[in-house]
């Protein structure tokens, strides 16, 4: 019998570690759905960006009070966890605190994660008052209502929960109390269950610790559905995200080959292709749906920890046009989860089922707004690049649809039978210095 709770929690363990193995290898099925690139450059340079920008929170402190907030939860919630160590082994093996023969070293790992539970704490309730008392605008967009919102909050409680807990577990364990060493905060709250029975207290403090450990494998395998994802991804993401410049535009090889040959004044445009040659042409220009965007760009999307940073710089959104970068994202890692669903529903194969994308879920307007000022880039504090996914849907609808605005059209035309954007011939193009 005594063996009864370190089955039951084998049991837990198994299962959750199981299921979040489960969702990860869904996860890296769905990005794997995107087209092959090429990030093999620039090794130093990207795990210079990884340092920086997901582990050393670079770009989070542009904005000093959510900035340093967030570095509190993210130092001390991972800190923190590292006592889940010897939460597993106690669970395991039927001790009780394993690693307290360190004696005051022990104290201070405790008292230190204490303290950061505590400051995670108060973290997580000024994040809970700005965007549900002061509703920091960029948190109440169209696109942030229903399970985006739920989502948030449900992020936040879930934190609130797991460092309540711990300091609960702490401060109901008599021994623990008895050493003077390391109950920094839980010393008083203590106090609060002066009046408990040694039994009770034992029963309050082995429930803490039951439902401590289930949060967190809960919270584990919470993560593939929610915006929190990120946690895990920031890292890959930053280190794949793009080194080359900001207005750097990413040309077909097809296209560029054709325009080398136009401009080669030996070149035969009627001359068939050497036998053998392996001149590769794109299926599609451009992207309509997800299949089409490379598996960096599905990344970008399932990383978007919809914080609305980009939304907040976009000079379109500013002007109240239906343009949000966090929704082109939000919209992408949507329909790759639905595009995922399918395939598992249909043993693995992907079948048509009528939408894309593009059309159904971000429309053209939507595209066209955008001004590729790169705003959005250079916001992120992650590394995501929305503006590759617009320019790739820019790119579909011109090259495969003929679909450009009518203005766009007509430059282009202009450029094709002028030379020049202007709707006057190369021969008029002077005329204007003789009226003068």
């Amino acid at each position: 019998m005594n063996y009864i709770p370190n089955i039951l929690f084998a049991v837990a363990l198994a299962l959750g570690i199981g299921y979040f193995v489960k969702n990860v290898k869904k996860l890296v099925r769905n990005i794997k759905l995107g087209q092959d690139v090429d990030v093999s450059d620039h090794k130093d340079q990207r795990w210079q960006n990884m340092i920086r920008i997901a582990l050393g929170q670079g770009k989070m402190v542009r904005r000093p009070v959510a900035g340093i907030l967030h570095i509190i939860v993210y130092v001390g919630f991972i800190i923190i966890n590292i006592e889940v160590l010897e939460i597993i082994l106690d669970g395991l093996t039927g001790k009780h605190r394993l690693f307290s023969f360190m004696g005051g070293f022990y104290g201070f790992l405790i008292g230190s994660f204490e303290i950061l539970a505590f400051l995670v704490f108060v973290s997580v309730v000024i994040f809970w008052i700005r965007r549900n008392i002061m509703k920091l605008q960029r948190f109440w967009k169209p696109e942030m209502t229903s399970w985006p919102k739920n989502d948030a909050n449900f992020i936040l409680y879930f934190e609130m929960v797991l460092m309540t807990l711990f300091l609960v577990m702490n401060a109901t364990d008599i021994h623990f109390q008895e050493m003077h060493s390391g109950n920094v905060i839980s010393q008083f709250i203590a106090p609060l269950f002066s009046g408990a029975s040694e039994g009770t207290l034992h029963v309050i403090e082995r429930s803490a610790w039951w439902l401590h450990i289930l949060g967190i494998l809960v919270f584990l395998n919470y993560l593939y559905f929610s915006k929190h994802l990120h946690i895990l991804l920031a890292f890959p993401n930053t280190y794949f995200g793009k080194v080359k410049p900001k207005g750097a535009f990413n040309n077909v090889e097809a296209v560029t080959a054709e325009v080398k040959m136009m401009m080669d004044p030996d070149a035969d445009p009627y001359a068939m292709p050497e036998e053998g040659a392996d001149e590769e042409v794109p299926a599609k220009f451009g992207a309509s749906d997800v299949q089409d965007l490379s598996w960096v760009q599905l990344l970008n999307a399932y990383t978007c920890t919809e914080c609305g940073r980009c939304t907040s710089e976009c000079p379109a959104n500013l002007t109240g046009k239906k343009l949000s970068p966090r929704k082109i994202m939000m919209d992408t890692r949507d329909r790759l989860e639905e595009v995922g669903k399918n395939i598992d529903a249909n043993n693995g194969e992907f079948k048509d089922d009528g939408k894309q994308l593009l059309g159904d879920y971000i429309s053209h307007e939507e595209i066209w707004a955008c001004t590729t000022c790169n705003a959005c880039v250079e916001a992120c504090p992650v590394s995501i690049d929305p503006l590759s996914i617009i320019l790739e849907m820019r790119r579909y609808l011109v090259m495969e649809q003929s679909a450009a605005p009518m203005e766009l059209n007509n430059m282009m035309s202009n450029i094709e039978n002028n030379g020049a954007p202007w709707p006057y011939n190369q021969m008029d193009r002077l005329n204007w210095v003789d009226e003068n």
